[in-house]
């Protein structure tokens, strides 16, 4: 282990959907840890003022225009990528979420939810997953949910995906830990992103919420990248197909 179990120098990292967000706190928070970052998003113009902000912390960061919702072009944008730059460190972050009863739901959907935030995770983890095995050496850390443990409100889609992404974190860490890679996931609890607005914009969801996180208050990104730089770093080498919760408590409640 290194002086600084806790630094990622000379490592470089893959966040998906880092131009707001969890995405965006994690991609920094891994920067000021050392790291060097490729942030991938719908387009290059989006990306760029983050990618500005960690270069302004002396990190080499690149972008990458790639779209989720289609397997097949994610498959061939990470193949180019992994051909021109080695990738220690992978986030699969990036999530979409659909609202409504599940008997309203479409399947074209329900679909579009599992090909971003399940399919595109396991192709990602696929493609840049059999580099680190050949290297014996990387980190994927998966961003899950609480709904990978529950079933929520009018999300069936998400829900699916979610449990589903906590099930591909553990099958593929029993797949690759002995090779010297880890597979790990983070849990996040009730967090101010663009994917929780419509809740925090109903007076009444946003109250019941609030009052059932015992920490009292609903989560920042940046307390979700921390965790981020946890699971990437030497420090958590021995950790395997976990779900660390973050979640200010509501799981205890």
């Amino acid at each position: 282990m290194t002086a600084d179990p806790f630094r990622l120098d000379g490592q470089r990292a893959l966040v998906t959907g880092a131009r707001t967000g969890i995405g965006r706190a994690a991609a920094l928070a891994l920067a000021a840890a050392g790291a060097d970052l490729v942030l991938w998003g719908r387009d290059i113009e989006g990306l760029e003022p983050v990618a500005e902000q960690i270069r302004a912390l002396g990190r080499e960061c690149g972008t990458v225009a790639g779209d989720l919702t289609d397997p097949d072009e994610v498959e061939v944008t990470a193949t180019a990528l992994a051909a021109e730059q080695r990738i220690d460190l992978l986030v699969n972050n990036a999530g979409i979420i659909s609202r409504g009863a599940a008997v309203g739901i479409s399947l074209s959907d329900w679909r579009r939810v599992l090909r971003v935030d399940l399919d595109s995770a396991f192709v990602l983890a696929r493609c840049f997953g059999a580099r680190m095995l050949e290297r014996r050496a990387g980190r994927i850390v998966n961003i899950a949910s609480l709904l990978s443990f529950q079933g929520g409100v009018n999300v069936a889609s998400y829900t699916a995906s979610k449990h589903a992404l906590a099930g591909l974190t553990k099958s593929l860490a029993t797949e690759w830990a002995s090779a010297g890679v880890g597979v790990n996931a983070i849990a996040p609890g009730y967090i101010v992103t663009d994917n929780t607005a419509a809740l925090r914009a109903d007076p009444a969801r946003d109250r019941a919420i609030t009052e059932r996180i015992p920490a009292g208050r609903w989560g920042s990104p940046a307390d979700i990248a921390g965790a981020v730089v946890f699971l990437c770093s030497p420090a958590a080498a021995y950790l395997h197909g976990h779900v660390l919760v973050v979640d200010g408590g509501w799981l205890a409640r």
